[in-house]
């Protein structure tokens, strides 16, 4: 971060603190209008953890003690947003009985006595929209059993927030942020007395934030496909409560509900999950079905390109691939190293991978999840197809731009010779090496079989001209690539055919063989798969095949299938287990 940034950073800090204090000085509001109905899915078997004082946030986890959640030292700035942003009132409210109950109401209260005159963190207007939503949105089971003199405190501290909000919005980073922000601001204008005459602006925002924010696409330019799951569920619920109001849901807002539905149609595996791109999970469990139900979207999906993905889809089987340049400047701050990278999943398993986003396990996790040999692609000389640049902030955090990448990726889909295929390729090692990393893909109609095929290639003669300096350096011995195969934690992986093949057992009961055409030297390593809710990452494996690059065209070809005897159709029974404490 340069000196510029950091005098900015301070000063955006200053000014929220400020806002926040002045808006303390308003009348509160006397009660409420309506309360809309709570959407956001919270986990009962999380709640329970908390009301037996053991707090899982970002990957910590805490306990209590009996203290208040405030009393707790965060251990660092994303364990801090969670607890201030109050998402963890959706799991108290899963489990819904009185301890539960009591607790979110001391934790709320608590945080008014400590931080409600406008002081300390969460002061920022994303982390006050979170908690506008959360507040009305449980409005009801917080206000159960409360004496007159705390709930005129919820009620003057959610008027505080809402003119904070109202001021600072602009503030807010650009995607996920400012929807959040705008998203707490509608609501509390619907439910609360006294703050009506904050609807209308914040329904026009929204829209404008639609058009702006929103491609014709239906895509964001971070590219992340869970934050683009969130801003769909958050304009849906918008939409309607705006609806139960009887007030007007601009165009451009209900445009951007569809836009965004088709896109996610594409970014949805055959198992219900969200792709696991550029810092972004499978998404919270039925999120995705929720908020696709609600936007009523068509049932059927006819495209199969969106937001910079490629789908194939055949039988029980889909492969999501990244196919676009990764985002770039302020939108790279969770940008992977990803590009032509791709998943695959069977029914319920996934079976290929992304390690995927290691926000929750600390710097250095989060610094490998967003690296080339981080994912299901090839990968050359050790280095990654973009690199971490510079610091910048984010929700009030330093967080690394992507700097450099593919700036050209071509691609096609179309029609092979036994189901979809993909072909493409992009530019990321041409400056340092010469060479184009080109991909082919064909999933076979019926999903059975996944045929692939990575070239390193030279495509013209200042490519060759490179090319041969880079050879010379390097004595002649060829430039070292690898490609990569992550598997997910939950697969059974053995060497098989004396080791010129990979099976792989899956909990459904599937078996698929992995095979290469022998250019290259098979192993099978270690590798990890970052999961959200999750103490420590989980170990898995990974199949790499490593070769050298030694002339203008490189070829390694390989396949995926399932073996003979496994029927096209499984009752898969198998339970997983929840993603808590291990």
């Amino acid at each position: 971060m340069t000196l510029i940034d950091a005098v900015r950073a301070r000063q955006t800090r200053l000014v929220n603190l400020w806002h926040a204090r002045r808006a303390a000085r308003v009348h509160p509001a006397t009660g409420l209008v309506s309360q809309p109905e709570p959407k956001s899915i919270g986990s009962f078997a999380r709640g329970r953890q908390l009301v037996a004082g053991n707090c899982l946030f970002a990957g910590h986890l805490i306990e209590t003690d009996g203290r208040m959640i405030w009393e707790i030292d965060a251990p660092d700035a994303a364990f801090e947003d969670e607890i201030h942003g109050f998402a963890w009132l959706d799991d108290l409210a899963a489990v819904g009985d009185a301890p539960a109950r009591q607790l979110a109401q001391q934790w709320l209260l608590d945080w008014i006595a400590r931080y409600g005159r406008g002081s300390g963190p969460g002061w920022t207007p994303d982390l006050a929209g979170r908690r506008l939503f959360r507040w009305t949105s449980h409005a009801m089971m917080l206000l159960r059993g409360m004496d007159a003199e705390a709930s005129e405190q919820m009620f003057r501290s959610l008027a505080q927030q809402t003119v904070f909000v109202s001021r600072r919005w602009q503030a807010a980073s650009d995607g996920l942020p400012r929807f959040e922000a705008l998203m707490g601001l509608v609501y509390a204008g619907l439910s609360l007395t006294g703050l009506e005459a904050h609807i209308g602006p914040a329904r026009k925002a929204l829209a404008a934030e639609c058009t702006r924010q929103i491609d014709a696409t239906g895509g964001i330019a971070t590219r992340n496909p869970e934050h683009l799951l969130e801003i769909l569920s958050l304009l849906t619920w918008a939409a309607e409560a705006l609806e139960d109001g009887a007030m007007p849901v601009e165009d451009s807002h209900r445009d951007a509900i569809q836009q965004i539905a088709a896109t996610l149609r594409v970014l949805r595996h055959a198992d219900g999950g969200l792709a696991r791109f550029h810092g972004g999970g499978r998404g919270l469990d039925g999120r995705l079905d929720q908020a696709l139900s609600l936007a009523g979207a068509p049932s059927t999906m006819t495209d199969t390109f969106a937001m910079g993905y490629a789908r194939l889809s055949g039988g029980r089987s889909t492969v999501i691939l990244d196919a676009a340049p990764p985002p770039k400047g302020a939108a790279s701050v969770n940008g992977h190293a990803s590009t032509l990278a791709f998943e695959l999943t069977s029914g319920r398993r996934p079976v290929i991978v992304n390690c995927g986003a290691g926000t929750s396990f600390g710097a250095d996790w989060q610094r490998a999840g967003r690296a080339t040999p981080s994912h299901s692609t090839l990968g050359l000389a050790g280095v990654s197809s973009a690199q971490l640049g510079p610091q910048a902030e984010h929700r009030g955090h330093l967080r690394e731009l992507l700097v450099g990448g593919p700036r050209r990726v071509p691609h096609q889909l179309n029609q092979g010779r036994t189901g979809p295929r993909f072909e493409g390729g992009h530019d990321g090692y041409l400056d340092r090496f010469g060479l184009t990393h080109v991909r082919q893909l064909e999933l076979s109609a019926d999903g059975r079989t996944l045929d692939g095929e990575d070239t390193l290639a030279c495509l013209e003669a200042a490519d060759q001209k490179r090319f041969d300096k880079v050879l010379d350096g390097r004595a002649l011995e060829g430039v070292p690539f690898a490609v990569r195969f992550h598997l997910h934690a939950e697969v059974d992986v053995a060497l098989d055919m004396g080791g010129n093949a990979v099976s792989l057992a899956l909990k459904s009961g599937e078996i698929w063989v992995f095979r290469h055409d022998g250019t290259a030297t098979m192993t099978l390593d270690p590798s990890v798969y970052l999961e959200k809710g999750r103490l420590q990452p989980r170990a898995s494996q990974q199949i790499v095949l490593s070769a050298k690059a030694v002339t203008y065209a490189t070829r390694v070809c390989w396949s995926l299938a399932k073996a003979q005897d496994t029927p096209n159709s499984i009752r898969d029974v198998w339970r997983d287990d929840p993603a808590l404490p291990e």
